[in-house]
């Protein structure tokens, strides 16, 4: 008979993803996780299966949260132009919001784990396939609009937007400026219209 977890799971997550985003996967360590869970040892194990089955379990749900937050702010708008402006505002608002300067969770992974660990860049190639699938449509409603122009095709601009949105992530890691975030995304924008 499987044992029955005694803990809340959504807690423990959130706060072993406060040890990860700020110590990194290889610098966090098992007692970190059982400082900041409570859990012993033992409980992390057989309810995660080891530190990477907790890692990726984290990376999981910051994935869903930030998605869930995103798709709040661009089903409020219109046509694609509001929707790509708005998806920008939403990272500039994380970026500002983040007084610790810890920088997405999911961009510091890829740059700490993709090319170490085989799970982790499954993970990141399907995070990335998704994030390119949604400005895809994004930026092909907005030239089916004739908002957009048609230089590129619409995954062409796609990929130039994620590259974007990550650099644009790890440059608010050290400024937080917003009036210059703001001019880096009204930057990267223009090559749209």
């Amino acid at each position: 008979m499987p044992k029955v977890e005694t803990f809340n799971r959504k807690e423990v997550l959130q706060n072993a993803t406060l040890v990860f985003h700020q110590k990194g996967y290889n610098g966090t360590s098992m007692q970190d996780l059982v400082d900041a869970t409570s859990l012993n040892r033992s409980s992390i194990y057989n309810s995660f299966g080891s530190k990477l089955g907790m890692f990726m379990e984290v990376l999981s749900h910051y994935h869903t949260y930030t998605k869930n937050n995103i798709g709040k702010e661009i089903v409020k708008t219109h046509n694609a132009a509001d929707t790509i402006k708005s998806l920008f505002d939403w990272y500039i608002k994380d970026i500002l919001n983040d007084n610790d300067r810890k920088g997405c969770l999911i961009v510091n992974c890829k740059s700490e784990m993709s090319n170490q660990e085989p799970l982790i860049k499954s993970f990141m190639e399907q995070n990335q396939e998704q994030m390119l699938a949604m400005l895809e449509d994004i930026v092909y409603s907005g030239q089916m609009e004739k908002v957009f122009n048609e230089d590129q095709t619409a995954g062409q601009y796609a990929l130039y937007l994620f590259s974007s949105i990550q650099g644009l992530r790890m440059t608010g890691i050290l400024n937080s400026n917003e009036d210059e975030l703001k001019n880096i995304v009204d930057t990267i924008l223009k090559v749209l219209y």
